[in-house]
This record gives structure tokens, C-alpha cells and sequence, in this order.
């Protein structure tokens, strides 16, 4: 630059509407003059200067000369808060080591869904008749799948504001207490904690139920041929290993030819039933279309509690190569259960016509037990439910690994084997030692699922929306009320319908 004072000039830039006087080694120019053009963020620097060459500064400025006026573009650089926000996306920076795909997620979502509930579609039809059996189905899966949407949809909406990328169900309600209005917060380990152990319980009995389901299908073909009797706790205790090894599958990843092997032998032995519901079918005139309104809370406690895999969603989700295609109208979420709410009505549907109100709990046992079509189907669904094994039991493996990580660095591998091996010991004594735990986990189920299906997803969109407002005419507070409903009935008749079969069991 040159030293002399008289070469020295000071021009005054607007950025923003503050003025910033930047001191220059040119000469000074008479009629300078600066102003900021209607582009945000550039500013512009008119010289009317047409006298010696130019100086040092002008030579690194980006300029426009147009009629003897020279033009100065300085474009300020973002701020880092700026830098941040526009650089973050939870769903790049996510690393998952194994990530499955959208079918791969579609896969164990379709299997998660269609459980052993689904074959207690046809007496749920009787609480409802034929066409309004179809219509409480339909009803039913856009309550469930909402839920669900609503849990993944909030949780997306924590990803951006607290900058994580993964969270499970109890974190995503706790985070959006904490961050929600000042109510909810002291609520938050609170909450959290009830998700979590909830989740636990449930499916970890879910588990030893499966595994009860398994050793009777196959002790009841056994005996058939044999015709000698089995000890049911004795086929439960071979069960064993077999589970062991199945548990040792170490992701989600690695499971998905599992859940789609499970998906092929359930669809195998529904076929076998459908051959035998449509064989010899009464006229549908036989069948009432509906039925009185009062009987339908008993439909929508049997269907609920089929459908409910609210403990799946977000472990599938985090384990997702593109987490943002689980929701949308397309997603993976709409695809599967679009397809398990088809499964539903069909079975139902038939069922009922068939059987009328003479379908027992599951359809299986309507099926002559002599044909080898009718055992056929035992083998292939007690085949489907011990491959599912494996997707139930990663919901208490994930919640289990996550408490107990932090305190075992030097060897997680062989510590998460380990657990693996315990917790499956655990849950197949359980059925070794109460072979009739059935009824009582359906109990806690209709507790949980009710809670924790629809109840709580609620809460969360609640508070996770509480500052941005709840739409015109607050229309997500009243499609919440009915969701509440849903939640309240399927508490109240699931409760009691499991209290009866324990009351028939052991009096």
C-alpha cells in the first residue's frame, strides 16, 4: 500500500442498515459512495472514479465496469450458527454399520404385524358382522399406523432441533418433554422410564408366549402320529438352543432373511386356511352385516392388540439406510400396513362366513385336525412364529444393550453374546415354569400396547408442536381426543378380556 496520508481513503459501506467504514491505501475518490443492492447479503460500492489505474485493493475486488463507473461486489461470509443450520441433516450424518434397506424395513415391519393375532380375526368379525367388521378393520389400521407415523414424524422433528440422529422410543418422549412447555418437563425421566420398562416387559413375555405357541403346535402334530403324550414343558426346554442360536443373529441387517423366510411360511399356512375357509362356504346372506354398536369395543381390543407393533418402529427406523422413506404417503410405513390391513380383512372376512359365531380364538383349531393340509398348517405357522422370534426379542435386546453398554468398553462383544444367551434362558424358563403365562401377558399387553400404542405417540406430538400451534381450528387436539378414545377403549375391554380367560383358566 502507499504510505502517504494524502493516498489514504475512507469508505462508508450500509450492511444491514449499520455503516462500516472501511480505510483504503487508494486515493481518495471525490465522489464515492456505497449502497447495498436488493440481493440480500451482497453490497456494492459505486466509484464514478475514471482517473489513474487501479490500486492495490482494486486489483483483488471483483468489479463491473460499465460507462466509465466501476462496480465493487463484497458477498459477507454466514456466520457459523448460520453454517451449522444449513449443514446439518440427521439423516447424513447418521452412521449405522450395518444399515438395512427400504425392503429390508418393509419386510420386518409385514412381520412384526402379522403375528398370531391375525388368526383371531374371524371371532373378532363376530363382534362386528361382515361389512362392519371390513369398516372397524380399516378404522382401526389408520389409528395404529397414524400413531406410529406420528412417533417417527416427531422424532424427525427432534433430530434437527436437539442435532442427533437416532433415538429410541423413551428418548424421543423425553426429549420432546424437555423441550416442550414447562409442564412436561419434570414429567420426562418419568415417562421415559415407563417406556422403557413397559416395552420390556411386554415383549419379553411376548417372547416366552412364542415360545409356549411353538412347543404346543409342534407337541400336538407329535402326539397325532405318535399318539403317545408329550410333556409340553419338555418340548418347551428343546426349544432352547435352537432360540440361543437365533438370538445370536448380531443386526437387524442379518435378520431380514428371517423375518422374510417367517413372512413366507405365514403366508404358506394362511394359504392352506383360505383353502379351507372358501371350501363349502355358507352364503354371506347367513351372516349379519353388522352387529349392535355395544359389542364393538371387543372388536377393536382384539384388533388392536394384532396390529400394535409400536415397539418395533423406531429400531427399525434407526437402522434405516434412508430413515426419511419410513413416513410419507409412499413410505414404508403405508406400504406394509396397507398390506397387513388387506391380510386382516380377508381373514376375518372368510373366517366368519365359514364359521359364523362357532370361530374359536384362533382359526387353526376350527381346521380338521386329522388332515394333513390342517397339520400342515401347525408346522408352518409354529415355523413363522419362531422365526418372528428373533424381531420380537431384538426390542428387549436393544432396550437391555443400551442400559448396559457404557460399563462394559473393554469387551462389548462377548458381553452382548452373553446377555443374548441370558435373557433368552430366562424367557424360555419362564414358559417352562407357567406353560399358561398366555393369558396374563395378554393382560399386560392390553396395558402397555394401549398406553404406549396410541396413548403416549399423542402426548408427544402434544408437546413436541405445543409452540408452533395445533393447526386451524386446533384440529390435531380433536383428532387426538379420538385417538384417546381408541387408546381408552382398548384399555378398558383388552383388560377385561384377559381377565376372563384367567379367571377360566384357573376357576
Amino acid at each position: 500500500m502507499h504510505g502517504s496520508a494524502a493516498h489514504k481513503q475512507r469508505c462508508s459501506l450500509m450492511l444491514n442498515g449499520e455503516n462500516l467504514n472501511i480505510e483504503t491505501g487508494l486515493t481518495r475518490y471525490s465522489n464515492a459512495k456505497a449502497y447495498r443492492s436488493n440481493t440480500p447479503h451482497q453490497l456494492k460500492m459505486v466509484n464514478e472514479y475514471t482517473g489513474p489505474p487501479a490500486q492495490e485493493l482494486e486489483t483483488f475486488l471483483p468489479k463491473d465496469a460499465k460507462n466509465g463507473t466501476s462496480k465493487y461486489q463484497i458477498t459477507p461470509a454466514k456466520t457459523d450458527v448460520e453454517t451449522a443450520l444449513v449443514a446439518f441433516d440427521p439423516f447424513k450424518e447418521r452412521k449405522c454399520e450395518h444399515p438395512t434397506t427400504d425392503g429390508e424395513t418393509l419386510t420386518h415391519l409385514l412381520k412384526a404385524s402379522l403375528g398370531t393375532g391375525i388368526l383371531a380375526m374371524p371371532i373378532a368379525f363376530s363382534y362386528a358382522g361382515l361389512v362392519g367388521g371390513i369398516l372397524a378393520t380399516i378404522l382401526t389400521a389408520i389409528v395404529c399406523t397414524h400413531c406410529a407415523y406420528v412417533l417417527v414424524k416427531c422424532a424427525h422433528t427432534m433430530y434437527h432441533r436437539t442435532k442427533k440422529t437416532a433415538m429410541s422410543f423413551a428418548e424421543v418422549a423425553e426429549v420432546a418433554l424437555e423441550n416442550g412447555p414447562q409442564w412436561g418437563r419434570k414429567l420426562a425421566p418419568f415417562i421415559r422410564s415407563c417406556i422403557t420398562y413397559g416395552l420390556f416387559i411386554t415383549y419379553f413375555g411376548t417372547c416366552s408366549v412364542y415360545t409356549v405357541i411353538i412347543a404346543t403346535n409342534f407337541e400336538q402334530v407329535i402326539e397325532h402320529y405318535t399318539g403317545t403324550d408329550i410333556n409340553l414343558r419338555v418340548m418347551i426346554a428343546l426349544l432352547l438352543i435352537p432360540l440361543i442360536l437365533l438370538s445370536w443373529i448380531p443386526n437387524l441387517k442379518y435378520l431380514a432373511p428371517v423375518s422374510m423366510v417367517a413372512n413366507v411360511f405365514m403366508c404358506a399356512g394362511l394359504g392352506i386356511t383360505f383353502y379351507y375357509l372358501v371350501t363349502d362356504m355358507p352364503p354371506l346372506t347367513e351372516r349379519p352385516m353388522y352387529v349392535s354398536v355395544l359389542s364393538w369395543p371387543s372388536f377393536f381390543a382384539i384388533v388392536i392388540f394384532a396390529m400394535e407393533a409400536i415397539g418395533v418402529v423406531m429400531p427399525l427406523e434407526n437402522q434405516m439406510k434412508t430413515p426419511q422413506n419410513f413416513i410419507g404417503l409412499c413410505g414404508v410405513l403405508n406400504q406394509g400396513m396397507a398390506g397387513v390391513t388387506l391380510i386382516y380383512i380377508l381373514l376375518g372376512f372368510l373366517g366368519y362366513v365359514r364359521y359364523g359365531d362357532a370361530a374359536q380364538g384362533s382359526i387353526t383349531l376350527n381346521l380338521p385336525v386329522e388332515e394333513i393340509p390342517a397339520q400342515a398348517v401347525k408346522i408352518l405357522i409354529a415355523l413363522a412364529v419362531y422365526c418372528t422370534f428373533g424381531l420380537q426379542f431384538y426390542v428387549c435386546l436393544d432396550i437391555a444393550w443400551v442400559g448396559i453398554k457404557d460399563k462394559f468398553q473393554k469387551r462389548p462383544t462377548l458381553v452382548n453374546y452373553t446377555m443374548r444367551t441370558i435373557l433368552v434362558t430366562a424367557s424360555v424358563l419362564l414358559a417352562v415354569a407357567v406353560p399358561t403365562i398366555g393369558p396374563f401377558i395378554g393382560l399386560i399387553g392390553a396395558f402397555c400396547f394401549s398406553i404406549l400404542g396410541l396413548l403416549i405417540p399423542i402426548l408427544i406430538e402434544i408437546v413436541t408442536y405445543w409452540d408452533q400451534g395445533f393447526g386451524k381450528f386446533n384440529w390435531i387436539i380433536w383428532k387426538n381426543v379420538i385417538v384417546c378414545f381408541f387408546g381408552v377403549v382398548a384399555l378398558v375391554f383388552g383388560s377385561k378380556s384377559s381377565i376372563e380367560d384367567i379367571l377360566k383358566l384357573y376357576f
